[in-house]
C-alpha cells in the first residue's frame, strides 16, 4: 500500500461523512467548543467552592489565633 493509497483510504470515510464539507467542519468545532465551555464551567464551579471554603477555613484559624484560642 503507497502512500497516496494509504491517504485516499483515510480521507474517503471523511469525505462521505459530515467532516467532508465546511459547514460539517463547523459544526463539528463548535460541539467540541461547547464541549469545552461545560466542562470548564463546572471546573470552575468547583474551583470556586474550594477557594470559598479555604478562605472560611484560614480566616476562622486566623481570628482563633488572634483571640489566642489556638
Amino acid at each position: 500500500m503507497s502512500a497516496s493509497t494509504a491517504a485516499l483510504a483515510t480521507s474517503v470515510p471523511l469525505q462521505a461523512g459530515f467532516l467532508g464539507s465546511p459547514m460539517g467542519q463547523l459544526l463539528a468545532a463548535l460541539v467540541a467548543a461547547a464541549l469545552v465551555v461545560i466542562v470548564g464551567k463546572f471546573v470552575l464551579s468547583l474551583a470556586w467552592r474550594l477557594i470559598t471554603i479555604g478562605i472560611v477555613v484560614v480566616a476562622a484559624l486566623f481570628l482563633l489565633s488572634t483571640l489566642g484560642v489556638i
